[in-house]
């Protein structure tokens, strides 16, 4: 159990009162016994289940009497230290710790040794502790994989220098502990007597805060759909702070799908935690974003901030725990000053912080660093998912992977011999897939058994070159063997969550995640309480059943705090958007998009379903109306140019924007007052009728029922409603928007569409004005 254990839960001592402080040997020697270099430099290490699997071979072997997975514990002062000792053989007096690598063992990093030899002398020295032993033996057992051969390394050691190793590490430990322990105390102290940072509650804003509170009570989930303006990040995260004590919570992830979210979620924490309350926050930022060094490699012969890390780590981490705010910035400043790398710097802040803000991918990912953290710590951590519509394409591509052989050839050509080999046994499995393929898209209910061996294969045998060549620059293989080695996890775990693909114009393969609530239910589970939360979450069982969130999930739909009147909704019932009909009906949308300007000009934002149709509504409108300011967006655009296409929305200022629907401008930008007055939405949003989606919807509808609702309707809605929120941000905008198509006048359609809109008819050539309602320049 780790250090910061809740005090409630910590183990009581012989006269029952609390002693606090409770860690295991693994947090222990990882804190107290590092030394030396950060060194990544890439070698296969073995998955969690090669592990479990090669203890119980070097267990096996051994003779009767051997005893396995020895529960230990000892005492130094008020730290109790915990943990499991791998074997102990009472005939030679033998404690063993065993490890599992690929490769020589002349591979294994100098710092990882150094390390699995200060667990295996604290396990020592407290069975000598607990049998009363006088002297022992300390063995590091590693095994080899790839041939299942024991590597033993000995050392003999008496009680009493044991003792002082133990001791030593303890006592590095056990100021940190305090420390740490003093500062919870004084955490939970403060947060059930935190304020509100405002005089009122928004309307909807309490319901909320009400709901997530009551949630983290019960240790349920909630999906909560509530309005854009309500003030969505403090209502959820107050609630969690004033249930912290109460629910002994460890831990507060707050996810985020964008960087803009991240800032959101800073903000609202600096503003309910003030000068003065004890909370230590920190922000995750991508490796790539945080590096300083991109030109180096991750370890101590080439990186400066590589290189002496864990000596210089105590020093950068007592910074930053005294700080307490930890986003960007004051990681950088931190860790430079100490001349260490921020990145992991974060990563090891992780452990001491209280609120941690970070994407999706930290905690939904198939290699989550704050999930896996939270389980190996055994934290009870709130989650909450800001944006949660957003969680369902993100995760799907977290759980797909593809093979181009492009890049595959590319690879086989340079390798040397024997992957080479393997990699064309695993091009002639390729082939064997798509020679009876006709069509460019082909889906597959299962995988290959040929194609999957020779995936192992080729695994196996770029295995073995990087345990042979530890220390050669050879990123094409590595960045093969990740893309071989992810498709190869998601191969493991193939079933009706998910698709095999064979696309043969781009010769690919792919495996693509339809479904991937079998992947995110655990995340759910071991949460202490999940909030998913959007201004766009309904109807809600469809997101309950693909993210999948439990049955008991409680739901809640806050009312909308603005008024029908402050949102003109008009469709236009005689336009038609689907694919056979746009050029005939574009002249049409163009003159409502110039009427309405014409009526009332001002800020406009216009949504189109692709760049094709973007194209071509953008070279009729301008050319029809020259005379009216219009910018556009482009085709991956870098984040100066979409930060350029925003401020042209200015106070006072006129002109239409022209955007793609579901795209970056269609959510998480703010234009309060008169920097949007209206919005024009020419399109469903409904995903493109092909093969890859057609798949889908039969797959939807052999899990769930209503496949065409669950591929079509409800994800393409999603993003018309985004985009149209982007007119109404707060209780004094007034706006107009124009649904340009005649589906959006159908019953089941306007049954999905928010209900605080009025929705009318227009007649043809009809230009529509905004009702007379305040526009002030900022909400």
């Amino acid at each position: 159990m780790p250090v910061d254990t809740p005090p409630s839960a910590s183990e009581p001592s012989p006269d029952g009162s609390e002693t606090g402080l409770t860690v295991s040997v693994k947090t222990l020697c990882a804190f107290a016994a590092r030394a030396g270099d950060l060194d990544l430099r890439f070698a296969p290490a073995p998955s969690a289940q090669e592990g479990v699997a090669g203890h119980r071979l070097v267990q096996a072997r051994r003779g009767a009497g051997y005893e396995s997975e020895i529960a230990l514990r000892a005492r130094f002062g008020r730290l109790l230290v915990r943990g499991r000792a791998d074997g102990f053989d009472p005939q030679r007096g033998r404690l063993e710790e065993i490890k599992t690598f690929r490769g020589e063992l002349d591979s294994v990093r100098a710092n990882h040794r150094a390390l699995h030899w200060a667990q295996a002398r604290c396990y020592a020295w407290m069975l000598c502790e607990a049998r009363g032993l006088d002297d022992i033996e300390a063995a590091l057992v590693y095994l080899e994989l790839g041939s299942d051969e024991e590597s033993v390394l000995t050392e003999h050691w008496r009680r009493d220098d044991l003792r002082a190793h133990f001791e030593a590490l303890c006592g590095r430990f056990l100021g940190w502990a305090e420390q740490e322990a003093a500062h919870r105390a004084a955490r939970n102290a403060a947060l059930p007597a935190l304020a509100f940072p405002h005089a009122a509650f928004r309307p909807g804003q309490r319901d909320l805060a009400e709901a997530v509170y009551r949630v983290a009570l019960a240790g349920r989930c909630l999906l909560a759909q509530a309005p854009t303006g309500i003030g969505k990040t403090l209502a959820t995260l107050f609630p969690l702070f004033k249930a912290w004590d109460r629910q002994r919570v460890d831990k507060l992830f707050f996810l985020t799908a964008k960087t803009s979210g991240r800032a959101i979620a800073l903000d609202g924490l600096r503003r309910l935690a003030g000068e003065g309350t004890p909370l230590r926050v920190l922000e995750l930022t991508a490796r790539e974003k945080a590096c300083e060094h991109p030109d180096k490699s991750c370890h101590g012969d080439s990186c400066p901030l590589a290189k002496g890390f864990y000596d210089r780590l105590p020093a950068a981490r007592a910074e930053a725990a005294e700080a307490a705010w930890l986003d960007r910035a004051a990681l950088r400043r931190i860790a430079l000053s100490h001349e260490v790398c921020p990145y992991f710097l974060a990563q090891e802040m992780a452990r001491w912080s209280d609120a941690i803000v970070g994407d999706y991918n930290y905690y939904f990912d198939g290699s989550a660093f704050l999930w896996a953290l939270a389980r190996d710590e055994g934290w009870r951590a709130a989650v909450l998912v800001d944006e949660a519509h957003n969680l369902l394409e993100r995760a799907r591509g977290m759980y797909s992977a593809r093979l181009e052989e492009a890049a595959i050839g590319a690879v086989r050509r340079k390798a040397p011999p024997m992957i080479r080999r393997a990699l064309t046994r695993l091009r002639r499995e390729w082939r064997r897939v798509q020679q009876t393929q006709t069509e460019d898209y082909r889906a597959h209910d299962t995988l290959p058994a040929g194609l999957a061996r020779a995936l192992q294969d080729t695994l196996a045998a770029l295995g073995d070159h990087f345990a042979a060549h530890p220390m050669e620059a050879q990123e094409p293989l590595q960045q093969c063997f990740f893309d071989l080695a992810h498709f190869a996890r998601l191969a493991d775990s193939f079933g009706a969550h998910s698709v095999f693909e064979s696309l043969l114009a781009e010769d690919a393969l792919a495996i693509r995640n339809l479904v991937p609530a079998p992947f995110l239910a655990p995340r759910f589970e071991d949460s202490l309480s999940t909030t998913c939360f959007s201004g766009t979450l309904a109807p809600f069982g469809f997101y309950r059943d693909t993210l999948g969130l439990p049955e008991t999930t409680a739901t809640l739909d806050v009312g909308s705090p603005f008024r029908g009147d402050q949102l003109s909704v008009r469709i236009a019932t005689d336009v038609s958007t689907r694919w056979r009909d746009r050029a005939r009906s574009l002249d049409r949308v163009v003159r409502i998009i110039a009427d309405q300007y014409a009526a009332q000009p001002g800020n406009y934002l216009a949504f189109f379903s692709s760049f094709d149709y973007l194209r071509s509504a953008l070279e009729a409108f301008t050319q029809a109306h020259p005379e009216v300011p219009a910018w556009t967006q482009s085709r991956g655009m870098r984040e100066s140019e979409r930060e350029a296409f925003v401020a042209r929305f200015s106070s006072g200022g006129r002109g239409i924007g022209f955007a793609v629907l579901g795209g970056p401008f269609g959510e998480g930008i703010d234009l309060p007052g008169d920097r949007l007055v209206g919005a024009f939405v020419a399109s469903l949003g409904l995903p493109q009728h092909d093969a890859a989606n057609e798949c889908m919807r039969e797959r939807m509808q052999a899990m769930f029922g209503d496949g065409y609702a669950y591929t079509y309707v409800y994800p393409g809605l999603q993003k018309v409603v985004q985009a149209a929120g982007r007119v109404i941000r707060s209780e004094q905008d007034a706006g107009v928007l124009y649904l340009l198509d005649d589906r959006f006048a159908r019953r089941e359609i306007r049954a999905l569409l928010p209900p605080w809109w009025r929705l009318e008819s227009m007649r043809a050539s009809q230009p529509w004005a905004m009702r007379a309602i305040p526009c002030p320049s900022s909400g």
